[in-house]
């Protein structure tokens, strides 16, 4: 399956491009997507169950983190989408996979507001 993909798919960058990969390799790719998808939904709803508790803590700096876990989820699932889209086209085009800063950041950030939710709960 190396020929050039007939009526490529949406988003076009990336599948009108090179030649169609070993379809392991792009459901492993696919997999991996929805791993951050699932992760970016726990911290979406990590940052509104957070909102809804009642914590005899100050209320600003609990919205704070609140708000942080939701932003991280949403930024975990836009990265997650370009990641996938990298990763494809990457092996379209027989490039080498890209890596990405966006781990180390989204865990820094991560563990950050975890360690604030420690000291919130003692």
């Amino acid at each position: 399956m190396s020929e050039r993909p007939q009526g490529a798919g949406w988003p076009s960058w990336v599948y009108a491009v090179g030649v169609r990969p070993d379809p392991r390799f792009s459901l492993a790719n696919e997999r991996t997507f929805l791993a951050w998808v699932r992760t970016s939904l726990a911290m979406l709803a990590g940052g509104v169950a957070l909102d809804a508790v009642d914590l005899d803590v100050d209320s600003g700096l609990q919205t704070a983190l609140a708000v942080a876990l939701v932003l991280l989820g949403l930024l975990g699932a836009v990265v997650a989408w370009l990641r996938w889209a990298a990763a494809e086209r990457a092996m379209r085009l027989h490039q080498p996979l890209p890596g990405t800063a966006a781990l180390a950041w989204l865990s820094l950030v991560l563990v950050v507001v975890a360690a604030l939710l420690v000291l919130l709960i003692l």
